[in-house]
């Protein structure tokens, strides 16, 4: 049976995660597998990758071809190293031990240029971070300045109401005292006439009756005089 040690696709959309098995060559490529052998999630960075090497090496002895992106993997972590210095252990080329220290020398090394890759994007990243916060204040305090200038224009246009607003002020008592002596010279004119109506009115009155005894006074002496004559 033709083994193949290839990527079965995990995860989300957008956020792809892979296993790293060895299968059959004929099955599916997310269908059964024969072993799991590690993971990688292309979406850290640097990109995770988690291998069990000693595994990976034994079905690679025992005639498991990897695919293209399976062998980048399996060098990357030190496997395909691994499978080369156990070749030339066999052949008697160089001895286990020695085989073993080339693979802990070279892992040293991977990890250290692993570890300062880490800490070259932490510090881009810090520095990126430092730049857009300087932008912000920047721009933080541009609105702030632009802010203050409008105010001030603003204050400036209302000094010129507020200087205006005095004089019509000073003016009001005045208008309010030649109102108030037009209204007490009204009154003074009005009051007399006011007092004087009475007395017109008991006038008026009085004159009615005086006219009504003259006419009784006259009619009764001339019905007197009529009546003598008739007794005669």
């Amino acid at each position: 049976m033709p083994v193949k040690l290839r990527l079965q696709r995990h995860g989300k959309k957008g956020k792809p995660f892979y296993w790293l098995v060895a299968a059959d060559s004929r099955a599916k490529r997310d269908g059964r597998y024969l072993e799991k052998l590690g993971t990688y999630n292309p979406n850290t960075n640097p990109a995770t990758v988690i291998i069990d090497i000693d595994r990976a090496v034994n079905w690679m002895e025992k005639g498991a071809q990897p695919t293209d992106t399976a062998r980048n993997l399996l060098s990357y972590k030190g496997a395909m190293l691994k499978y080369h210095l156990n070749g030339g252990v066999r052949k008697g080329a160089l001895t286990q031990e020695a085989a073993d220290q080339k693979l802990a020398e070279w892992l040293k090394e991977k990890e250290a240029k692993i570890q300062a890759k880490k800490e070259g994007l932490t510090k881009s990243e810090a520095e990126a971070a430092a730049k857009r916060l300087a932008a912000e204040k920047e721009a933080s305090e541009k609105r702030l300045a632009a802010a203050a200038a409008e105010e001030a224009e603003a204050v400036a246009e209302q000094e010129p109401a507020a200087e205006e607003a005095p004089a019509e002020t000073e003016a009001a008592p005045e208008e309010v005292k030649e109102e108030a002596a037009a209204t007490t010279e009204e009154a003074k004119e009005e009051t007399p006439a006011e007092e004087e109506a009475p007395a017109a009115e008991v006038k008026a009155e009085e004159a009615p009756a005086a006219e009504a005894a003259a006419e009784d006074t006259p009619a009764e002496e001339g019905k007197t005089d009529a009546e003598e004559k008739e007794a005669e």
